[in-house]
């Protein structure tokens, strides 16, 4: 079974949706289902306009975007609410905007020499930026990033490479394809859609569903 999971590493639903699918995964091979997945992440940026190596507090950001400080902190207070439901301490009072294209491109390297670590090193990134204040933009901090998750990124290694920006533009187009608007969406066998951050119940539902097929 072919999972697709459309996603950006700055979007707090994303890292929720995460967590709650591989949740349901657990649950269901503990039940005893055979379940023989292929889990991939596909590049989607919700602001693919965000400066590079200009530094910016995310609650400005959210401040400007939703109309002023105080809504902004009631969004990012439920969000933050919601994850810590999930396992997952947010600390968005630091945390860093940042444009995804570097992190996006470094999850297509993974993709390419060692796919079976793309979700570590997704959750790796994630942890850095939601919880750890740090700033994904940067090819240092992407690499620390993927050696705590498993996988050394030697210093030869061109994370801006023109072959990777190529496959994140793909990404895009693929999701643009399939109508996707809003992260995270998962994408099973290229013909189930389920949109949203979906709880474990129901993502364990349509799984076995697939899976019975």
């Amino acid at each position: 079974m072919r999972v697709e999971m459309a996603s950006d590493l700055v979007c707090p639903w994303c890292y929720i949706g995460k967590r709650r699918f591989e949740r349901a995964v657990s649950q269901l091979r503990e039940e005893g289902v055979t379940i023989d997945l292929d889990v991939r992440y596909r590049a989607f940026m919700l602001d693919p306009t965000a400066p590079l190596g200009e530094p910016t507090p995310v609650k400005d950001a959210y401040a400007k975007k939703f109309g002023g400080t105080a809504q902004a902190e009631r969004i990012l207070a439920n969000v933050t609410a919601v994850a810590a439901q999930e396992g997952i301490e947010f600390r968005m009072e630091t945390a860093i905007r940042a444009n995804t294209l570097p992190a996006h491109r470094l999850l297509k390297f993974v993709e390419n020499v060692n796919p079976s670590l793309q979700g570590e090193v997704n959750e790796s990134i994630m942890r850095g930026y939601f919880c750890e204040g740090l700033d994904i933009s940067r090819d240092e901090t992407l690499r620390r990033c993927a050696e705590r998750a498993g996988l050394s990124v030697e210093k030869d290694v061109d994370l801006s490479d023109a072959a990777l920006t190529a496959q994140v533009e793909q990404d895009v187009r693929w999701a643009s394809d399939r109508d996707i608007t809003a992260v995270p969406t998962f994408v099973v066998n290229d013909s189930l859609v389920v949109p949203g951050a979906q709880d474990s119940d129901t993502f364990a539902r349509l799984i076995r569903r697939m899976a019975e097929r």
